[in-house]
């Protein structure tokens, strides 16, 4: 019975609203760091993408060997992927020059193979209750292409289709929105929804946190990137301290 018990321990956040909450603001945690370390202290797309890989691979490694959920940890995680994600995109477009249409197809067969492989291995995609390791392992390598997916998507929309931060991020809540109509209003598979959902809140993030740091001539507010990353760093910390007290996720 111990052993049972023991493979059925959960590793990951529960998916209920504040989870959704707290996805958006570790995502726009994910574009401000990226742009701090990217171009506030101006250490390029490369060596941002090597000490925000270093941070994930690290924070990743601790993840799959804790023995139960971690609600701090498994955060630490999540925003690692969504800053790694941002690194990701922009080396791809900014120093391969691959451009963010060339990028987002790279990505979203990565994702699309990486998905594939989990149902064809597993028999199934879950992403919630996770104990598995082999499982887990699928899971946040799905979550760290879906969030550079996402990064690659908010900034075509704003740097090649033209829209202003506040328009991208009115576009990617109206596909979130018709997301959560379709979940209850259709027999859609949740697991599939659930995918578009993640995807598309990390442009809705990532343009917010543009929204915040970008000048005012970039259509921002000029809030700078090291005061929106500690409200970020702040507002999530708050979220995770009380979800974990609630027992929520």
């Amino acid at each position: 019975m111990k052993t049972k018990e023991l493979n059925t321990v959960n590793k990951v956040a529960k998916i209920t609203v504040l989870f959704w909450i707290m996805k958006i603001i570790a995502t726009t945690l994910g574009e401000t760091l990226g742009d701090l370390l990217a171009h506030t202290w101006k250490l390029g797309y490369t060596v941002s993408l090597a000490l925000t890989g270093a941070f994930f691979i690290v924070v990743l490694t601790l993840q799959l060997k804790a023995k139960t959920y971690i609600p701090f940890l498994y955060w630490l995680v999540i925003v690692g992927t969504t800053t790694v994600g941002t690194e990701i995109s922009d080396f791809m477009d900014r120093t391969l020059h691959l451009g963010y249409l060339a990028g987002s197809l790279i990505l979203i067969t990565l994702l699309l193979n990486t998905l594939w492989i989990w149902h064809r291995t597993m028999g199934k995609i879950e992403v919630y209750p996770i104990a598995k390791r082999k499982v887990e392992l699928f899971y946040w390598i799905a979550i760290l292409f879906s969030n550079s997916l996402g990064t690659a998507f908010g900034d075509f929309l704003s740097d090649t289709a033209g829209l202003s931060y506040l328009q991208g991020a009115l576009v990617t809540a109206g596909v979130i929105a018709i997301v959560i109509v379709l979940h209850y209003a259709t027999k859609i598979n949740h697991i599939v929804l659930f995918w578009i959902a993640f995807i598309f809140t990390r442009p809705f993030g990532a343009t917010f946190g543009d929204l915040l740091t970008k000048t005012t001539a970039e259509g921002g507010l000029d809030l700078g990137t090291i005061p929106a990353t500690l409200v970020s760093v702040a507002l999530l910390g708050i979220l995770i301290l009380y979800s974990h007290k609630k027992k929520l996720v």
